[in-house]
């Protein structure tokens, strides 16, 4: 959803600021510390997405630091030459704490602080672990560049490959657990989702993203799992995303869909979840066709049922388990199931985004694919925090 992170983004970097994190890392294990999200408040004189813009290649894939929010996330599918699944998420935030840059002489003083979240589902052994790294975005720590094209945080790394970064490797480890070393080839032109890339989250002008994706993207490469190397091949997707504003005050979560068809279509859909049960009128996606083109859905076009629940043994929140998502218009009706129920991200903000599989039906033709959803709002932790 092209508004899902901006919540995530504010409790971490209250999370980063409130630890005084100069740090890299932190176990999983280890107490995380409390999020009070007035602490990293929205400041006044950073820009908010008012209106369609021009999106140019690789200028926009670099951090837009007059916008106080911006992620940069990729996930997908993989397969070993053996038929073993796996699931991967590797994503990058950026926070602004200031409008405009302030000269400081210290080479670690910083206007932005970095996060990242890295994530491996491993479908045959029935686990999926999640890790996260802070810092500032100073003394070459963490950041975001465009000549040439790339995005770090300490060895956690994306470097371009081409010019507009539609060919580019993934590298991240965490010591004795699990190493990535992954190729990505766009197979079709950047999306830009929403109104040309304006992704409006509720009525208020400004209460908006900048959304565009590559929807697509073959890839190759190396996991290491406990110690064993892996050559994988699959599907990846990559959301790329930067504004200032918050969600609407009445909404409570959000549910998030990538979904990769094997017919060559891709599908994004989100939906922004109300404390009275409804769904917000913006809600929305894309349907993208296997020639690239490229077409805006409302949420009046695309239904989402909730087939089954899953509660999470560690926080008992109560999550959607299984959907039936259709889009009439367009012949799509999917059964959706998560490839492990559990994929619930146990950071330092607690939610669901994991790999899913699916099958049905896309024009009179029967499908089947893969992909990632993201659940926010369902911990007792987020209530009454948008």
């Amino acid at each position: 959803m092209s508004w899902r992170r901006w919540l995530l983004v504010v409790a971490l970097a209250t999370a980063a600021i409130a630890a005084v994190v100069v740090l890299s890392r932190r176990p999983a294990a280890e107490a995380q510390p409390t999020l009070a999200l007035a602490a990293v408040p929205t400041e006044a004189g950073f820009a908010r997405a008012l209106a369609p813009i021009q999106v140019r290649l690789p200028q926009d894939h670099e951090p837009h630091h007059p916008f106080q929010t911006e992620w940069w996330y990729y996930t997908g599918n993989l397969e070993a030459a053996d038929g073993r699944h796996y699931g991967y998420q590797l994503t990058f935030f950026r926070r602004g704490l200031a409008a405009q840059p302030t000269p400081r002489p210290a080479s670690m003083a910083a206007d932005q602080v970095y996060f990242a979240h890295l994530a491996l589902t491993e479908v045959d052994a029935g686990r999926h672990q999640s890790w996260e790294r802070f810092s500032r975005g100073a003394a070459g720590l963490a950041g975001a560049q465009v000549e040439p094209l790339r995005i770090w945080l300490e060895d956690w790394t994306m470097e371009a490959l081409n010019a507009d970064g539609s060919n580019l490797r993934l590298t991240a480890s965490v010591e004795n657990e699990m190493a990535l070393d992954l190729v990505l080839q766009a197979s079709k032109p950047l999306v830009l989702h929403g109104d040309q890339g304006l992704s409006p989250k509720s009525d208020e002008p400004g209460n908006a993203s900048y959304y565009v994706s590559y929807t697509r993207l073959e890839t190759s490469g190396t996991l290491v799992v406990q110690g064993e190397p892996l050559a994988v091949t699959g599907t990846s997707w990559f959301d790329h995303e930067w504004s200032t504003s918050a969600l609407g005050p009445q909404a409570v979560g959000w549910d998030w869909f990538s979904l990769q068809l094997d017919d060559g279509r891709e599908l994004m859909y989100f939906q922004i979840r109300r404390q009275d049960g409804s769904i917000e009128p913006v809600s929305g996606g894309t349907l993208v066709e296997p020639d690239g083109s490229q077409r805006r859905l409302s949420s009046e076009q695309v239904t989402v049922e909730v087939l089954e629940e899953w509660t999470s043994p560690e926080t008992g929140a109560i999550y959607p388990g299984r959907w039936q998502l259709a889009v009439p218009s367009a012949g799509i009706e999917l059964t959706i199931e998560p490839w492990l129920p559990d994929q619930e991200n146990r950071l330092s903000f607690t939610y669901w985004e994991g790999a899913v599989r699916f099958e049905g039906v896309s024009g009179e033709a029967a499908v089947d694919g893969v992909g990632f959803v993201e659940l926010t709002g369902y911990t007792e932790s987020m209530q009454g925090r948008f």
